[in-house]
């Protein structure tokens, strides 16, 4: 220890608690452990703290196994972590009990076993352990070593929130607001996420944020939103730090401001956050907040569709079958089209459908055009639509049927596409007036059939 960087009081108890820890008095021997260790030197303190542990103090072979987990003054080693933590729970020292309750939840030191993990969190959560109460809790709400219960769960979490556990605290807000074993209730769960908040809690500091922007649970109050919000993206939340973005990009709660927004999406979307990775290529590409790079644009979209964002995917495909900052590449393209498309993208559908039309990325194949046309057209998506009628009328990878080629014209040009509008007189050419009845009366049905998805009412 540097008495240098100690006062004399301070010096005088660490001089006592040498003298008696080397005349081998275990609870010096603890202190002086703890001292060195507060002092950072880990060599030291690991000495002293073995000492103590060895002569079965559990409170020192608790910090001692500590050590061990962390490799301080010593070697990492889960396995002596838990030995020393088994030998400190065992005889009741509380810490010691969490602490071996996580060895095993984690399968760390000794084999995975969420009972024994379970066992160990109930018998420190006794004694009165907040943190334990709430370890303990997650446990009877995930359903790990013992079925899900969702009253254990809120009993434990209130237990803990009550001896202000931030995380209790925003377990309880999370089980009001989710109906978890209680009825659902929007101002409970803000209640008990706001003591969080105040903690510093950054997932209930965020938790707030939204209340407040959706006004719910609370009267909507953008200002709050922005500085809760604020709060929580401060300390690293990348929900928080979208949200914000988000806000800041729309001039709610706060002044419009896109370079703030940018540099917010940017910091969540550092951390994976899906959508702020796909906010930011979208600022790229339109010159938002930013000069336009389409370059940084090919490379967040790129992430966000990597993770599975049909929007991503759907744009990635138009990047490349237009050759925007890329050279073009329909098989890019294709892929990238049908990565969205099999997640119910319609207008990816439409795209896919147009290169299996034409034959750009893929084989040419009028069925296939016709399959995606029809996915999009049943979405309602418009000139998915157009395309399928004109399929119906030429005959192409489906039967020739001018009737069902003048419905989907109908509700083409009812869903506003120009194109279909300006056309569907010349298929009705080739209709008598009982076909075109039938054709009308299909789309009526298909508009009341899919109400909501395409169109402004029946033609």
């Amino acid at each position: 220890m540097d008495r240098q960087n100690t006062t004399r009081e301070n010096y005088q108890t660490f001089m006592w608690f040498l003298l008696a820890a080397e005349r081998g008095n275990a609870y010096a021997q603890f202190n002086l452990g703890l001292l060195y260790k507060k002092d950072r030197d880990y060599d030291q303190a690991f000495t002293w703290l073995r000492q103590a542990a060895q002569q079965g103090l559990a409170f020192a072979q608790n910090h001692l196994g500590s050590m061990y987990y962390h490799g301080r003054g010593v070697a990492r080693n889960d396995a002596e972590a838990a030995r020393w933590f088994r030998h400190a729970a065992e005889q009741g020292e509380a810490s010691a009990q969490q602490n071996l309750g996580l060895m095993y939840r984690k399968g760390k030191g000794v084999e995975q076993n969420h009972e024994q993990a379970l066992a160990w969190f109930y018998r420190a959560a006794e004694q009165g352990s907040a943190s334990a109460q709430t370890l303990l809790a997650e446990c009877y709400l995930a359903g790990q070593g013992a079925p899900v219960s969702y009253e254990q769960a809120m009993s434990w979490f209130r237990k803990a929130a009550l001896q202000s556990d931030a995380v209790a605290q925003l377990n309880l807000g999370l089980m009001y607001k989710r109906g978890q074993g209680v009825e659902a209730s929007d101002e409970q769960a803000l209640c008990w996420f706001r003591q969080a908040a105040a903690q510093g809690n950054p997932m209930a500091q965020r938790h707030v944020g939204v209340a407040y922007a959706d006004g719910v649970g609370v009267r909507a109050d953008p200002l709050r939103a922005v500085a809760w919000l604020q709060r929580a993206a401060e300390q690293g939340d990348k929900d928080a730090q979208f949200n914000l973005g988000v806000m800041l990009a729309n001039g709610q709660g706060a002044e419009q401001d896109e370079h703030r927004a940018l540099r917010w999406y940017a910091r969540a979307a550092e951390q994976g956050h899906v959508l702020a990775q796909y906010n930011l290529g979208s600022m790229y590409a339109n010159g938002r907040g930013t000069a336009r790079d389409e370059y940084r644009a090919l490379e967040w979209y790129r992430r966000a569709a990597e993770q599975g964002a049909a929007n991503a995917q759907f744009n990635l495909g138009v990047i490349y079958a237009s050759g925007q900052g890329v050279p073009r590449d329909d098989g890019q393209a294709a892929h990238w089209y049908r990565s969205a498309a099999e997640q119910g993208d319609a207008s990816a559908q439409n795209n896919l459908g147009v290169m299996y039309a034409n034959g750009h990325g893929v084989p040419q194949d009028d069925a296939m055009a016709v399959y995606w046309y029809t996915q999009a057209a049943e979405q309602g998506h418009a000139l998915a639509q157009y395309n399928l009628g004109g399929m119906y009328n030429s005959g192409r990878g489906v039967a020739r049927d001018a009737v069902r080629s003048y419905m989907w014209m109908l509700l083409a040009a009812d869903a506003g596409d120009e194109t279909a509008n300006a056309n569907k007189a010349i298929v009705a050419r080739r209709l008598t007036p009982a076909e075109i009845g039938s054709a009308l009366d299909q789309s009526r049905q298909w508009l009341i059939a899919h109400a909501g998805k395409g169109g402004r009412g029946a033609p």
